[in-house]
């Protein structure tokens, strides 16, 4: 009788043994089964229990899933041949909002999938969000860049020191006069009492250019756009024209009942601010000596300058105003009140039409600014310090200031963040004067301490790389006169 049920089961059994003690359980398998092995797949159960258990064994060892993480792994799945044209990292993120963050999906049963090559690569953690488009998810191979493993920019490196100081004996101590300037054929004027001198950058060679006599004094020095003329404002209200190559008077030209503080050049028109608070234009081309008049500030005019595209003119002035001015109008368009100072430090954007930056005096300290095209104020920044003069950088959206009391500073911001990129100290005594050399890389400052300091504060424009300290001159110190 045992014997036959032996014969039944298919199992030759140890003599003693009962088929009643044996049970044969069916599970799936995730693996398709092969044609030369029976199907499905059997294991042995409860060898020895007469007794019906709830729980089984497997001959496999299967891991909890949600204590694996095995989000750390890059388990990538190639695509079968039955999705062509399917977006494979679509695919994974589909599954993860399926199936759980930690990739728990398993194929339905009775049908397999190919193991992926990848599974186990190792994978560095990601602490990030859990999150589908996190690249913990999608791996490093998805196509997807990964920004957070960017190392983040190092902050540039402007050198602290000056690379350069000149002498500059008699330069006044005001701060309604704009004494030096650097034009675009890489020659530098600064006045010095009642005398222009020249200094050129490319080999530092100094030369006098005019001598305004006992009974007069240099006020304001502004070159041409092309470098070629400079125009000198003097303390009796004269505007005198020189050509800087050959050191000739060309004009002089009158209006003003007195002394001419600042000089703006557009394109074709010459714009001149006096203490007598008129704003006059002068064209060389005709003979008068003026041709327009602006009359709208209550005090002296200390700030001038027109914008990059000759549309508009900005003036400032001790009466704390900010006017902006169109080509052809003789009422201001603009009559911006905000500042409670003198407004001398004025700026127009070269990166961006219709922005202007305004400083203010001692009791303001703010720099502003504004969109001319509807007059409002974009934002403003505390300064701590009376600030003296405003220049954007011609290659990066950044800008620099000059300041005086207290702390006689100059400072490099980065727009529209308005974060500080640098503080340089070295002035005695406020620092009045600013100009840029022509490739917009070193600035030149001046002050009533009688030096003027050269410093590399910006980048080249082709290269952005920090300026090295080394500069194009070697660091000392010369007389300019």
């Amino acid at each position: 009788m045992e014997s036959s049920q032996r014969r039944k089961s298919g199992i030759n059994l140890p003599a003693g043994m009962s088929g009643t003690s044996l049970r044969l359980d069916s599970i799936s398998s995730p693996v398709r089964a092969s044609p030369s092995l029976p199907s499905p797949v059997r294991s042995l159960s409860s060898l020895y229990s007469p007794s019906k258990s709830s729980s089984s064994c497997s001959d496999r060892f299967i891991p909890c899933r949600s204590s694996s993480r095995l989000h750390t792994f890059g388990l990538e799945e190639k695509q079968s041949p039955g999705k062509q044209g399917g977006n494979e990292a679509y695919s994974r993120m589909l599954k993860a909002e399926l199936f759980g963050a930690d990739f728990a999906c398993s194929s339905p049963a009775g049908q397999g999938s190919p193991m992926s090559p990848n599974m186990l690569r190792f994978k560095t953690d990601s602490s990030g969000p859990n999150s589908p488009y996190s690249p913990s998810i999608l791996g490093q191979d998805s196509g997807f860049s990964n920004e957070a493993s960017t190392p983040p920019k190092p902050p540039r490196k402007v050198p602290k020191t000056p690379h350069k100081v000149l002498d500059a004996p008699s330069l006044q101590d005001d701060f309604y006069l704009n004494l030096v300037d650097w034009s675009s054929q890489n020659v530098l004027a600064v006045g010095l009492g009642t005398s222009v001198y020249l200094w050129s950058a490319s080999n530092s060679k100094v030369t006098k250019l005019c001598d305004l006599g006992p009974n007069d004094g240099v006020c304001s020095v502004q070159w041409t756009r092309e470098g070629s003329c400079i125009s000198v404002g003097t303390n009796l209200g004269q505007v005198q024209i020189w050509d800087g190559t050959r050191c000739k008077k060309i004009r002089t030209m009158g209006g003003h009942q007195t002394r001419t503080g600042v000089l703006a050049w557009n394109s074709r028109i010459l714009s001149s601010g006096s203490r007598d608070r008129a704003i006059l234009h002068h064209d060389l081309r005709v003979p008068n000596d003026c041709v327009g008049k602006l009359v709208g500030h209550k005090s002296e005019v200390c700030g001038l300058k027109w914008s990059h595209d000759d549309r508009e003119l900005a003036s400032g002035g001790n009466d704390n105003q900010l006017l902006v001015w169109n080509q052809h109008s003789q009422q201001p368009a603009l009559r911006l009140t905000e500042h409670t100072a003198a407004v001398k430090a004025i700026a127009w954007s070269p990166h961006q039409t219709g922005l202007l930056a305004s400083g203010g005096g001692t009791a303001d300290r703010c720099i502003r600014f504004w969109n001319t095209t509807n007059g409002h104020q974009l934002s403003s920044v505390d300064t701590g310090s009376q600030v003296c003069n405003l220049m954007w950088s011609k290659n990066v959206n950044e800008l620099v200031s000059t300041h005086g009391y207290s702390q006689n500073q100059i400072m490099v911001w980065k727009y529209p963040s308005m974060a500080k990129v640098a503080t340089l100290t070295g002035h005695s005594l406020r620092v009045l004067y600013l100009a840029m050399s022509p490739d917009g890389q070193t600035i030149v400052t001046g002050a009533g301490d009688e030096t003027l300091r050269f410093w590399n504060v910006f980048p080249s424009v082709k290269t952005p790389a920090p300026v090295k300290d080394t500069g194009l001159w070697s660091l000392g110190r010369t007389q300019i006169r």
